[in-house]
Parts: structure tokens; C-alpha cells; sequence
């Protein structure tokens, strides 16, 4: 065999080497893009329940920016321990809609409304919220069904208004329930008291981590602030019915901003 037929063959896997070589530092990259721009600045979450109607929705695709509260080792991906704390920290606002790791496990990602900021006192008396022993303002606005354990229930739709003047609509079923009439709740110092705004509906900080709740949410739990609703898609969608991409779809709630 002449020296030029056993180059040719060499000379094509080389080819053939470099090229996938090539793709796979495309494929590094793209997925180290990723992984910057998800830790960093954005990441999608999905709804998976009704606790936050009717702010959220079951099935909304929603966007969270992650650099709002700074960053923690929650804003990596499977939380590694590689620092305590936060940095480039930002203070929440009272009102935020936000995504934070379930205390006591650190895994679960929840997402409710801040109500109390460090040192609060918050209380729940026949369906109105009490910060520091002044109620929030609530406002009738008509009703509505909901679905609360599998049964169809009327609620009754309230704007309410927190003390710094941000108004949101809250759905309440029975204020003579327990979790509508608490104790009071001092938040602790480095903590955040969460609730969903589908009162009747939400496991949140009215209840505390023995009982299986979410209690006292400290600072580093925080991920990031809601910031808008991309997509959003009733129950029956799927992703192997292509069909339901369309029939299933709620275009009214696409790209809507989260106050």
C-alpha cells in the first residue's frame, strides 16, 4: 500500500477527532452558560399548586431573578456547602412573591408571599392579617369557585393591602378556621414569615416544621423574587400531547408581571 492511501485514512479520523473535540467544547460551554445565567441572574419554576391562586396559578411557568436578595448556597444547583450565609445580600421587600428552600429539609422549593420581616409580630384573627397589632386592609371583591381538596367551593376574592401599601387578591373560604385565627408569631432575627395568598389552601409559615409546615424561613433559604408569569397552561396539558399546548393554554396570563 503506497504512503499516500495510509494518509488519507489517518488524515479523516483526524478530522473526524478534532471535530468532536470541537462540538464537545460547544456542548461545555453552552452548558456552562447555562449553569452562569441560572445561578446568577434567572430560572424557571413551574406551579405545582393552587396554595398561591389567584396571584398563581396551577400550571404556571413562571421566571425568578435570582440576583434580587443576592446569593446563597441555595442559588446553586443541589445546594452545595460551599459558603455560609449570602452575598451581595439585598433585603426582601414586604409583599414579594418568592421561591425559597423548604426549612427543614433545604430541598423543596416553595414559593408564598413575604408577610413578616425580622421582629414582627404576626397574628391571624378571623381571616385578617396583623402586623405589629395593625390589621391590613382588606377589600371585598365578589367571589369565586375554587377547588380546595378535590371539592369545588365558593371563596370569597379580598384585595388586601400591606403596610408599605402593596395590594394583591387573597382568596379566603371559612376565617373561622384555626390557621385564620393564630397565636402571635414573633419572626426572629435573620427569619421571614411566609404565606400563600390562597389562605384556606397553603401549608405555610402559620405552621410549624414538627407539624410539617414551613414555620420561620431563614435569610439563606431565599433563591429569588417571581418577577412574571411566561407561560401558563390549565391541568390537562402535557408535554407528549402536543395538542394540549393549544387547547390548554391560558394566553391571557402570558407574560404577565408580578407586582
Amino acid at each position: 500500500m503506497s504512503s499516500a492511501s495510509k494518509t488519507a485514512p489517518r488524515a479523516a479520523r483526524t478530522r473526524a477527532t478534532n471535530e468532536m473535540v470541537e462540538v464537545g467544547k460547544t456542548v461545555f460551554y453552552a452548558l456552562l452558560i447555562a449553569l452562569v445565567l441560572r445561578v446568577l441572574l434567572f430560572q424557571p419554576f413551574t406551579i405545582p399548586s393552587a396554595s398561591m391562586g389567584p396571584t398563581l396559578l396551577e400550571g404556571d411557568y413562571i421566571i425568578v431573578s435570582k440576583y434580587s436578595y443576592g446569593f446563597s448556597k441555595h442559588s446553586i444547583p443541589l445546594s452545595p456547602p460551599l459558603f455560609h450565609g449570602r452575598i451581595f445580600s439585598h433585603d426582601p421587600a414586604r409583599g414579594d412573591v418568592i421561591v425559597f428552600k423548604l426549612p427543614r429539609d433545604n430541598k423543596t422549593d416553595y414559593i408564598k408571599r413575604l408577610i413578616g420581616l425580622p421582629g414582627d409580630r404576626i397574628q391571624v384573627k378571623h381571616g385578617t392579617v396583623f402586623i405589629n397589632d395593625k390589621p391590613m386592609a382588606q377589600m371585598p371583591q365578589g367571589q369565586t369557585t375554587i377547588d380546595l381538596g378535590g371539592f369545588l367551593t365558593k371563596a370569597d376574592v379580598l384585595r388586601e393591602t400591606n403596610p408599605i401599601g402593596r395590594a394583591y387578591l387573597t382568596y379566603q373560604v371559612d376565617p373561622t378556621q384555626p390557621p385564620e385565627n393564630t397565636d402571635v408569631y414573633v419572626v426572629p432575627e435573620g427569619h421571614y414569615f411566609f404565606m400563600g395568598d390562597n389562605r384556606d389552601n397553603s401549608l405555610d409559615s402559620r405552621f410549624p416544621q414538627e407539624n410539617d409546615g414551613v414555620g420561620f424561613v431563614p435569610a439563606e433559604n431565599l433563591e429569588g423574587k417571581a418577577q412574571i408569569i411566561l407561560l401558563s397552561w390549565n391541568k390537562g396539558a402535557a408535554l407528549f400531547k402536543p395538542w394540549t399546548w393549544v387547547m390548554d393554554a391560558r394566553p391571557s396570563r402570558f407574560f404577565k408581571y408580578l407586582y
